[in-house]
């Protein structure tokens, strides 16, 4: 009888890891889990992945071995043949021939009016993953697969243009009518911002984006571009040119403009609280678009710019001002004292160091967010670990900081919003249209709008364009999609969580700090223009 296997190599059991219960299911909101709430309801969707359907990979010699299985051994040894007698990239006409005269022809993949649906689909994929028909020859030599010309590929990317354009202006109007019936009225708040495909303010192609403060979609979009590729190779002929000349810095005036100026007309919508940054002209451009008087400027809170100065400011302290500053606006919106009192307290506060104490302006009490301030409050000694600011160095900020503290520049951050909406946007659309790569006005459009199916709706916003293009939605490819979706529900949630925040903040910390102390240990190597 075999020996009893000892328990010390028993095979542990599977019981969840830091991943699987770290994501509390109701309690956590994010900007994906709101928008993204359809995946509630798409369960219901009906997808059996067990059925044979989609598209597969298989050698020809291996085909032609399945052939000599299915049919007759008589007519197979006498000459069953298989040929090849077109390519349309992907898609392959094949014709099975006998010497006994018989014959049969079929598709690789199924057509729909005639035209092989796989290529189309080949591109869509490239422009998702924001690669073009470059690329695409690459993967599919690589995989020893037929691809299709240069001509045949932007054939497919003007179809898919068109399908994608129609679905995002749809997926737009969704979103416009779902803020009216939030609000009950016409009238609503948007964060504007405008991104360039090329840093510097140098670029050829940019993109202004209006998005909702109430639900978080993109409510129209500009995309704008200065190149023409008929008048680079001066071409006289009747064509589709640019749609913007100027300045870079300008698109985002221009860009703010066109989109206000069509809001009633398109979005039945008047966008009259305007959330910006502040770094352009585009709230002058459009604050009377409705009339005098129609419009709110108000500050976005995420963006604080001039907490630096002169002296021995290291960029730790100015990231911990900075952060101060953010917590004391975010903490107090909808009260202008508040806010006034909490940033004028976390500028002593950083400043305050164990031999020159400033927290007489910190809250009291055990539930003070001032660590002296909880330490006195339980009658406790405290050491100041800070090194804080000699005086000297404080006296030339003070002044600075002191111009952030101003009510009428407090009030426009009362609402506690930001442009982070924007921001992710921009991500989500220089993904899809990398910023390395520059690119002609159709692909500009094809990947802005894709973009803005992404933000909003996520992988199942995509559906359209397949009805669109009357391709039928697979199961594998409805259940994948679906996955992407709640995977991004799921990350946004962690990411939220305190502790996620935390740990973030950290690390980030603690990256600086060693890259700090290694600056000061080996010295000045590399400055611009300094050897």
């Amino acid at each position: 009888m075999p020996k009893a296997r000892s328990k010390k190599f028993k095979k542990r059991s599977f019981h969840g890891n830091r991943h699987r219960n770290s994501v509390p299911k109701n309690n956590v909101s994010t900007a994906s889990a709101t928008k993204l709430n359809t995946l509630e309801s798409s369960d219901g969707l009906e997808y059996d992945i067990q059925e044979s359907k989609g598209n597969r990979i298989i050698d020809i010699q291996t085909l032609l071995g399945v052939f000599s299985i299915l049919s007759c051994p008589k007519c197979f040894a006498t000459g069953l043949k298989l040929t090849e007698d077109s390519k349309e990239g992907l898609c392959s006409n094949f014709a099975i021939v006998c010497k006994c005269g018989f014959m049969a022809g079929f598709t690789s993949t199924p057509k729909e009016n005639k035209k092989c649906s796989l290529n189309t689909l080949l591109v869509f994929g490239l422009r998702l993953m924001g690669r073009g028909f470059s690329a695409g020859m690459k993967l599919l030599c690589t995989l020893n697969l037929p691809y299709v010309c240069k001509k045949t590929f932007r054939i497919h990317e003007l179809k898919l243009l068109e399908a994608v354009k129609y679905s995002c202006e749809e997926n737009m109007k969704a979103a416009s009518n779902e803020v009216q019936n939030l609000k009950k009225t016409t009238t609503c708040g948007v964060s504007v911002d405008g991104t360039w495909q090329q840093r510097g303010h140098m670029s050829l192609n940019g993109c202004v984006s209006v998005i909702s403060i109430d639900t978080g979609k993109i409510l129209d979009l500009e995309v704008m571009t200065q190149y023409c590729e008929m008048c680079e190779m001066n071409i006289k002929c009747d064509h589709e040119c640019s749609n913007y000349k100027g300045s870079s810095g300008n698109m985002e005036s221009v860009g703010a403009f066109r989109i206000f100026e069509r809001s009633v007309m398109k979005r039945e919508l008047q966008y009259t609280e305007y959330y910006g940054d502040g770094d352009s002209k585009a709230f002058l451009k459009v604050k009377d678009i409705y009339g005098e008087d129609t419009f709110t400027k108000l500050e976005c809170i995420g963006k604080t710019k001039g907490l630096g100065g002169k002296g021995k400011l290291t960029d730790k302290f100015i990231d911990k001002l900075q952060n101060y500053y953010g917590i004391a606006i975010r903490s107090n919106a909808g009260s202008i004292e508040k806010m006034q009192s909490a940033v004028i307290a976390a500028f002593f506060h950083c400043c305050s160091s164990n031999r020159n104490l400033m927290h007489g302006q910190c809250p009291d009490g055990k539930d003070s967010w001032c660590r002296y301030k909880r330490a006195l409050s339980d009658k406790r000694q405290y050491l100041e670990k800070s090194p804080g600011l000699p005086n000297s160095v404080m006296k030339v900020i003070k002044a600075t900081y002191l111009e952030l503290c101003d009510k009428h520049l407090l009030k426009k951050c009362l609402h506690g919003m930001t442009q982070n909406n924007n921001e992710s946007f921009n991500n989500v659309l220089w993904t899809i249209l990398p910023k390395e790569t520059f690119v002609q006005q159709k692909t500009l459009f094809l990947g802005s709008y894709i973009a803005v199916l992404l933000f909003n709706s996520g992988y199942l916003g995509l559906l359209p364009i397949f009805n669109y293009l009357k391709i039928p939605i697979v199961p594998l490819t409805l259940k994948k999609y679906m996955g992407i979706d709640k995977e991004r529900v799921m990350k946004s949630k962690r990411q939220s969580l305190p502790s996620t925040k935390l740990s973030r903040k950290k690390q980030k910390a603690k990256k600086k700090s060693k890259l700090v102390k290694n600056e000061v240990k080996e010295g000045l190597k590399y400055k611009y223009g300094e050897f």
